[in-house]
């Protein structure tokens, strides 16, 4: 596809649709069925009031939910990413962004493998994320690419917020797409990132996060933010502006979709 072709059919996926699938997303994201067994998910409790409440939003063992539903995950996903046009921005912020090594954290069940430049551009590819179970999907999938195309890519299980298994400055590019609204301490992650990115690198990431533009949007996350956690381990309110801010990474590039909801920023390390 040339890419005057591909920045059109961007154009229309996620310009002209985007009152459609900002429509689809709220629906499916409420009322999907990512909550296959609702007796499994572990609750914390948060102050509110001076009273205590139970709470998925706050509960540090949270993400564990993608652990249960690392089994179903593509198949929930995927519907709405295709809805959304998410595909589109996804191949968009690697195609234009990464270079070099390249470090995903969270990066799942490996849903931007394939949207990765050549090698003559992106080197190697080293996946983390804390969960064994989705990173078996990961490995997978990897199973199918050819050969030469599979070595660039190593897969390692790691936590974001720790990545003692990388020494500093050992990255050009680092990735995280829809992580910062699942990991415990997203400042910390970033943090974390800005440690293991060379002083030149960038730090590139697709996330979703409250409305800046639509206040009652907004709302409604914070109504539903309790339930969506509960089913999908993401806390799908949280500030993205500045949790970027006080990581202290340096905006470059700031683009948002979906009402505001979808955030589209290329980082580089404050080094």
């Amino acid at each position: 596809m040339s890419l005057p072709t591909y920045i059109r059919r961007a154009g229309l996926v996620a310009g002209a649709g985007t009152v459609y699938i900002g429509a689809v997303y709220l629906g499916l994201q409420l009322y999907g069925n990512g909550c296959k067994h609702p007796e499994d998910h572990i609750t914390s409790t948060a102050t509110t009031g001076g009273n205590k409440v139970k709470s998925y939003v706050f509960d540090p063992r949270r993400t564990e939910t993608f652990q249960r539903i690392a089994h179903a995950y593509e198949d929930e996903i995927a519907k709405d990413e295709f809805v959304m046009g998410i595909n589109l921005l996804r191949r968009a912020l690697l195609y234009f962004h990464a270079k070099g090594d390249v470090l995903e954290v969270g990066a799942g069940t490996g849903r931007n493998l394939g949207y990765y430049p050549g090698k003559s551009i992106v080197r190697k590819i080293v996946l983390t994320d804390s969960s064994d179970k989705m990173l078996l999907k990961a490995k997978a999938k990897l199973k199918g690419m050819s050969t030469s195309e599979r070595v660039r890519y190593e897969i390692v299980e790691a936590d974001a917020e720790n990545l003692h298994l990388f020494g500093d400055n050992s990255f050009d590019t680092i990735v995280d797409t829809f992580g910062l609204c699942s990991f415990d301490d997203p400042v910390k992650v970033l943090k974390e990132l800005q440690r293991v990115c060379r002083p030149n690198g960038k730090i590139l990431l697709l996330e979703h996060g409250r409305s800046k533009s639509y206040k009652g949007l907004s709302g409604y996350l914070d109504k539903h933010a309790e339930r969506h956690a509960k089913n999908w381990g993401c806390v799908w309110n949280r500030d993205i502006d500045k949790i970027v801010q006080e990581a202290g990474l340096i905006k470059e590039k700031l683009d948002t979709w979906h009402f505001g909801t979808t955030y589209y920023i290329v980082c580089k390390p404050s080094k």
